[in-house]
């Protein structure tokens, strides 16, 4: 008798362990499935971008600097691999954007140009799509690391330690949103 109680509580707390695991491994591939949106997302801006930039080399070919920053900018922001490092050239890369948006500025036949107008439309319809990916990514990975920190989740994930790490968010900064409007009178 004593023999099947004993078994019986091994049964309960092995059933309880295997259920935070496989807890812990849907809300990990969850927070994957939600950053290869984000990437497909960002491989879509980054295709959009090669083509603005030829556009703009047809009305402004003399802006070279321009255009090898916006280059430059965006294999970087292709080549980085953690949400840490590409926040930080998706960063970088935005604020080079900025200046050919504004080499664009100066010539009215590019800004009425259909192809322009066409591409600019895309890329504000993918920035939207990567903000709200990036929420999705985000609320994916608090709820992963709240789950992994919660006791007694954190006696499963110190059993496999290196299985569940903690994941990062993918957080860019906009400037527009860190500083104060300036107004003029």
């Amino acid at each position: 008798m004593g023999f099947l109680i004993v078994l019986g509580i091994i049964i309960v707390v092995a059933v309880f362990f295997i259920s935070i695991y496989n807890k812990l491994v849907s809300n990990n591939i969850k927070v994957d499935a939600s950053w290869s949106d984000i990437d497909v997302q960002l491989k879509r801006r980054y295709d959009l971008i090669g083509n603005l930039v030829e556009t703009v080399k047809g009305y402004a070919s003399h802006e070279k600097s321009v255009f090898e920053e916006v280059t430059k900018a965006r294999s970087i922001a292709m080549g980085s691999g953690s949400p840490a490092a590409r926040a930080e050239a998706e960063n970088n890369l935005t604020a080079t954007l900025k200046t050919l948006f504004a080499v664009a500025e100066n010539y009215p036949e590019l800004k009425a140009n259909q192809n322009f107008l066409s591409l600019q439309d895309d890329l504000e319809e993918t920035e939207n799509k990567i903000e709200s990916s990036r929420r999705y990514y985000n609320g994916t990975v608090r709820d992963f690391n709240t789950i992994r920190e919660i006791f007694p989740n954190t006696l499963v994930t110190a059993l496999f330690s290196g299985k569940f790490p903690k994941r990062e968010m993918f957080e860019v900064e906009r400037e527009e949103e860190r500083e104060a409007p300036k107004v003029e009178f």
